[in-house]
């Protein structure tokens, strides 16, 4: 039996099937939110852009945002061609090269493994400043660590249970998260004594500028100095974009899910723009309102920005209700970079492209329960080695560095594999020749520009990390390749080309 009726044996055997027709466009939408993690973004990445452009960071997540419509478009009109837990390991493959989308697939591991590595701390302090103000405990490296694990394992172990009940707890986590973050927002834009007065110059494009900031001056007053200005304009939110993408990253966990998805190959990519929708409103809000109450100082050199933020509107126990919102914004996040992790695992699997295990479901939940243990075993191996080997520990921090590069190179990638496959049908009408040309194409060329602007300026370490993870790939893809699994195979014709409806 061919490597080909092998894989079509194992797309319709019930215990390499993923469980279907589970996730609604509530569902998939909430995943989409749940994904790009709203309050955990804010907490993590606030404080490094404003350090990178100021008092700009509504317009530069603007720009940023629109340019990542731009690839959630294209991951929309791809899922149309064909439904594939892979996602954008299966779409750049057709669209461009196996090679290509292979390292596509790999760049989401790596990134995602990365972030859930670097997150499970925040999560942990997080729960911890709940129950004890004592900074010690706060800080000891053995609690951190013990209640990380849990906390990932636990998140884990939902998964792993099903793609339905994972669905229920993600609705209670962000709903609760969202309802949190947007009361705070509201009481600091209507009864706050505003430290800076609201400006529309925030998103102006050429007014937006970026900051070259000596550590010595981060958190003092003068922060914000002219002095220290590098770039405007287009340099200036190119340089800040890293962060933009981090912001947003997360949302095509959509995509992942859309074999477990009622009429995936619509809902999936829906889900995927209501979702970065909801999600971009939240940021631009939040940020405006952070900008109005906190001082240039808190804002460059804050250790939590959204504590501080709270305990600025309102003193007292109430502050702590942010906290939840963080955590739940966390753990949420780490759920769903698992669930990427997991499904584009487990089509590598099944496409022979990885080990053929990773393709097989549990009889019960329908969930990749190979690739799952794999990851778990993995990440948690790790986690804990980082917290306790200073080498460990100073290459997961420079992944937060690299996992910018790792999600500008495969965003980039699916916004020209759309356009690729839906060559034949651009002029077919203006729609078309917006929505699936111009936006990606002008994206990818973004991110691209983004990533030739920011190279330059990340550590060796954090380079290393960043392409280093990603280059490790092709010695899996060299042994499969060699083996002869079909994925690596040219693509067909009918692969290359979309039909539209």
């Amino acid at each position: 039996m061919s490597s080909k009726q092998q894989n079509a044996g194992k797309q319709t055997n019930p215990e390499h099937k993923l469980a279907s027709n589970v996730l609604g466009l509530f569902e998939s939408t909430i995943m989409g939110i749940a994904g790009s993690a709203p309050a955990y973004s804010i907490a993590a990445t606030t404080v490094t852009l404003a350090i990178t452009v100021g008092l700009y960071g509504p317009g530069e997540l603007l720009y940023s945002g629109i340019a990542m419509f731009g690839v959630v478009i294209a991951f929309h009109y791809m899922g149309k061609i064909r439904q594939n837990a892979g996602a954008t390991y299966i779409w750049v493959r057709n669209a461009l090269h196996p090679t290509l989308g292979y390292l596509a697939g790999w760049s989401l591991v790596t990134a995602s493994i990365i972030f859930g590595l670097v997150s499970t701390v925040p999560a942990s302090t997080s729960l911890l400043s709940l129950f004890t103000t004592n900074d010690k405990i706060i800080s000891n490296v053995h609690w951190t660590t013990l209640v990380g694990a849990a906390i990932f394992v636990f998140m884990v172990a939902i998964i792993a249970y099903g793609i339905k009940f994972t669905a229920k707890a993600q609705i209670i986590m962000t709903v609760t998260e969202l309802g949190l973050l947007w009361v705070f927002d509201i009481l600091a834009l209507l009864h706050h004594p505003h430290t800076h007065k609201f400006s529309w110059n925030w998103f102006s494009f050429s007014s937006i500028k970026s900051y070259s900031i000596p550590d010595s001056a981060i958190g003092t007053a003068s922060s914000f100095d002219p002095k220290y200005v590098v770039a405007s304009g287009l340099s200036a939110v190119l340089i800040g974009a890293v962060s933009g993408a981090f912001f947003y990253w997360g949302w095509d966990v959509t995509a992942n899910l859309n074999e477990e998805t009622k009429d995936g190959q619509s809902t999936a990519g829906k889900g995927g723009i209501f979702g970065t929708l909801f999600v971009f409103f939240t940021f631009l809000l939040t940020i405006v309102a952070i900008n109005m109450v906190l001082s240039d100082a808190t804002l460059s050199g804050s250790e939590s920005v959204l504590s501080d933020f709270a305990a600025a509107i309102i003193p007292g126990w109430f502050g702590k209700f942010i906290v939840v919102s963080v955590l739940l914004s966390t753990v949420a996040t780490i759920e769903t970079q698992m669930i990427q992790v997991t499904r584009t695992l487990f089509s590598m699997g099944r496409e022979y492209s990885m080990p053929s295990s990773f393709g097989q479901v549990h009889k019960k939940f329908q969930t990749p329960w190979n690739a799952t243990v794999f990851t778990t075993v993995f990440v948690l191996l790790f986690f804990i080695g980082s917290q306790f080997i200073s080498s460990v520990n100073d290459i997961a921090q420079a992944g937060v560095a690299a996992i910018g590069i790792q999600i500008c190179f495969y965003y980039a990638l699916a916004a020209i594999s759309v356009i690729v496959l839906y060559r034949h049908h651009l002029l077919r009408n203006v729609q078309t020749f917006f929505l699936v040309g111009v936006w990606p194409a002008l994206s990818g060329l973004f991110l691209i520009a983004v990533l030739i602007k920011v190279i330059p300026t990340l550590s060796h370490l954090a380079l290393w990390v960043g392409v280093g993870t990603v280059a490790i790939g092709i010695i899996p893809m060299s042994i499969y390749w060699y083996k002869g699994a079909d994925y690596f195979k040219s693509p067909t014709a009918e692969e290359r080309r979309a039909q539209l409806h």
